[in-house]
């Protein structure tokens, strides 16, 4: 019988509760974070529409349901999943540390961990029986601007473990199950394709790819769970044996609905909502027109550029459509030793109306000022 499991972790109240008397920019920013809507969890949503097909498969109709805390222990998102000492992801240019030991998690595998923890799950692991779990929800990685990315999106995991003495989980395993949720997305004819893959928490792993107006698109990953993650979790790699796959909900989203913008997902506009259907291809209500600024400036060479996107997108909020980097060079004459230029073209847009010049002036301003104070940059007007 499957289980709906909220995980209620005293740790993230705790840290909650602490970044609420915090008032750095930092503190201000994952508060954001953490108050944004999970979409997969309104009614009406696209995102949420497309959770619903998924967790209705005839092959997860045993399965638990996890909710998982959003701020984990880099043991367990981290440690626990296999991840290298030197991987990116552990970095603070691509993760959201609340504190030293504690991150905005990155992905919904971490499910895995509280799936294991659970006391009715211990037991049916202790008799021998096969386990399986959904988790979806929201996850925060730094990243890029532009109309597909957002720092702040949804994923969904899946995992199933089965003794070793009733199945050898194997390849097939894994194409069969990505199968059925590609199908249940884009429909029975979708043309389909595997690929080898690699993530820290599985092996063998693949990713699918479909096949979309005559492009292949990467869109799912699955692997055999890894058998040293298994001896993390308190599992006997020897006795079980699984699959697991994870991917996010907005890029298959977008795919299916040749959604333009990723914003659009967030819109408040009923003429945009009602438009956002699964295999809809979305009509725009109206192309409110762009105002695009440069910004150039010279700055030390340990210049971050996923920190400073986290800055443009304090300061312009949603109407940032597109960061794009234009130039970058150093001239050790013209700025001196351990420095480089960057230029950036911002285009802001707003899904809603027409922005006027002066209040695009008045956030460029202010982005030039906090450019200045916060990264020591020389603002450059040549």
């Amino acid at each position: 019988m499957s289980e709906n499991i909220v995980i209620k972790s005293e740790e993230e109240e705790r840290l909650r509760k602490d970044l609420v008397n915090r008032h750095d920019s930092e503190s201000e920013r994952l508060k954001r974070f953490l108050n944004m809507p999970d979409l997969s969890r309104i009614s009406g949503n696209p995102l949420n529409e497309l959770i619903e097909r998924l967790v209705n498969l005839p092959e997860f109709r045993n399965f638990d349901t996890i909710e998982s805390p959003e701020i984990v222990d880099t043991k367990i998102s981290f440690d626990i999943f296999n991840t290298p000492k030197n991987h990116p992801s552990r970095s603070r240019t691509d993760t959201y540390y609340v504190d030293d030991n504690h991150i905005l998690r990155t992905q919904t595998t971490v499910m895995w961990y509280y799936h294991v923890s659970n006391e009715i799950v211990k037991e049916r692991i202790k008799n021998n029986e096969s386990i399986g779990a959904l988790s979806y929800g929201k996850v925060y990685r730094k990243d890029e601007i532009d109309r597909h990315h957002m720092n702040v999106f949804h994923q969904i995991d899946g995992w199933y473990l089965v003794p070793r003495k009733q199945k050898i989980i194997n390849i097939q395993d894994l194409q069969n199950i990505l199968v059925k949720i590609a199908q249940a997305i884009f429909g029975d004819q979708i043309k389909y394709r595997f690929n080898e893959d690699i993530f820290p928490f599985t092996d063998p792993s693949i990713e699918m790819e479909i096949e979309k107006d005559g492009k292949w698109i990467e869109v799912l990953g699955s692997g055999v769970v890894h058998k040293n993650v298994l001896n993390n979790l308190g599992i006997n790699p020897e006795k079980y044996t699984g699959w697991a796959f994870g991917f996010g909900l907005e890029r298959l989203a977008i795919i299916s609905m040749d959604l333009p913008d990723i914003r659009l997902l967030w819109s408040p506009d009923e003429r945009v909502k009602k438009q956002l259907k699964l295999g809809q291809k979305y009509q725009g209500v109206s192309k409110f027109p762009p105002i695009v600024r440069d910004i150039s400036f010279v700055v030390d060479k340990d210049f971050v550029p996923n920190d400073y996107f986290d800055i443009i997108r304090d300061i312009g909020g949603n109407l940032i459509e597109q960061v794009e980097l234009l130039d970058k060079y150093e001239n050790v004459e013209k700025f001196g030793r351990d420095k480089l230029s960057y230029t950036f073209r911002i285009t802001y847009r707003s899904l809603e109306r027409t922005l006027t010049n002066t209040e695009v002036s008045t956030l460029h301003t202010k982005l030039e000022d906090k450019t200045t104070s916060d990264f020591k940059a020389e603002i450059r007007r040549d």
